[in-house]
């Protein structure tokens, strides 16, 4: 009897690594799929449209799409809890500004459109700059004021830039990016060369006079421009139905038709981009109110607990997480297995912790450079500031103008 337990208990331990080797074996045959070919995958939630017909809730994309957004938004979560390290950790000085809960807005709006297409935002702008190309090594070498940042290390968090990308910023003036992003519009108009703007802001700024004096001209000169309304649901520590009487930006143009989207799905948001880019090339401006939510506070110096409770945070972190609906498509469709992303994650987190060693070996900007980048040279021309009446009277004409002859 002891002598056949024995035997039956060798046979088992030999047939241990043989199991393991074909669980190992069948996780080579089956690579992560970078397949381009289609799948059709219908959005979350349904659009609720204003003055137009929503688009189709049926979105298509494809394995590799799936992938990527997966990886970029997963890149982008761990880029903003590593911002929120350095901080605590006096490395990053200043206003800063976190994103993480909201990456499927950035990531979605860049599969929609193109990168001749422009971006302009708030100063949330740490993903929205990743998105359109820029790296963690400029993300993290700005943030800590490094000359090898995106804006030479003299911007900080709220002052992110990538002209060649088609993105102009990253403004510390709450709203004051929305008339400046009409005005990219303007420039587009008159070249003819068929792209767009996408003018990002909050739903704190959505009650903003600019953005209203900036839309009406707008839709008069039917600009190709989006505005993109982010509404986390709190602007700084108040809720959004504490600020605004009628709290469904999406109606807000009121002659301007407007569409609301499930901002925490980024097949939603890419179905509303691509829309949107078709409308507006057509018809003139549109807006987008993006549903999203943010986990941090509105700043770092907010501990985004006092006005709301954390079990409601820890309820959307259960039931929409960006990251997390994409990671269940991924598994559904076969597409790539838990342990695959798993790696995935491991493999990012080692990018963020280099690109921050190398941000640290990065020099600080010299004294001689505050005096750098203040006016425009060598352009043939000589710039004169406008009479400080017509700046104070009609601000948005002025942002049209001066927009006009930056993107030009």
């Amino acid at each position: 009897m002891a002598l056949a337990n024995c035997a039956s208990s060798s046979r088992s331990n030999l047939l241990k690594p043989l199991i393991a080797v074909l669980s190992y074996t069948e996780t080579l045959r089956r690579p992560i799929s970078t397949s381009t070919d289609p799948l059709t995958i219908e959005t979350s939630l349904p659009f609720t449209s204003h003055n137009c017909e929503p688009p189709s809730r049926s979105v298509e994309t494809n394995p590799q799409e799936l992938i990527s957004f997966f990886r970029d938004m997963a890149t982008m979560r761990r880029m903003e809890i590593a911002a929120d390290s350095l901080y605590k950790a006096k490395l990053i000085r200043g206003f800063c500004h976190l994103y993480d809960g909201q990456e499927a807005v950035a990531v979605g709006m860049e599969a929609g459109i193109t990168k001749k297409d422009c971006i302009i935002t708030s100063y949330r702008d740490h993903c929205t700059f990743v998105g359109r190309g820029g790296t963690l090594l400029e993300v993290f070498s700005e943030l800590m004021g490094r000359q090898g940042g995106c804006s030479k290390g003299k911007g900080g968090s709220m002052h992110f830039y990538k002209k060649d990308a088609g993105f102009y910023g990253g403004h510390g003036i709450v709203g004051a990016q929305v008339p400046l992003g009409c005005g990219l519009a303007f420039a587009q108009k008159y070249s003819k060369d068929e792209t767009v703007t996408f003018a990002l802001y909050g739903d704190g700024a959505a009650n903003q006079g600019q953005l209203f004096e900036a839309l009406n001209i707008s839709a008069l000169w039917d600009l190709p421009v989006i505005l993109v309304c982010e509404n986390n649901h709190y602007g700084m520590g108040t809720a959004e139905w504490r600020a605004a009487k009628s709290p469904a930006y999406y109606k807000r143009g009121d002659y301007v038709p407007g569409l609301k989207v499930d901002g925490m799905d980024a097949l939603a948001v890419k179905q509303a981009c691509k829309f949107a880019k078709e409308h507006v090339l057509r018809k003139g401006p549109i807006i987008l109110e993006m549903d999203t939510y943010r986990y941090h506070g509105h700043s770092m110096s907010d501990p985004g607990s006092t006005y709301r409770t954390r079990d409601e945070i820890s309820g959307v972190r259960q039931e929409r997480d960006p990251i997390e609906r994409i990671r269940k498509v991924i598994l559904a469709h076969d597409l790539a297995t838990e342990r695959e992303l798993k790696d995935f994650e491991k493999e990012i987190r080692k990018e963020v912790d280099q690109a921050i060693a190398q941000a640290k070996e990065s020099p600080m900007p010299e004294p001689s450079e505050l005096f750098t980048n203040v006016y425009v040279k060598g352009l043939g021309t000589e710039v004169k500031i406008l009479p400080c009446i017509s700046v104070f009277f009609f601000p948005s004409l002025f942002s049209f103008t001066f927009m006009r002859i930056l993107y030009m």
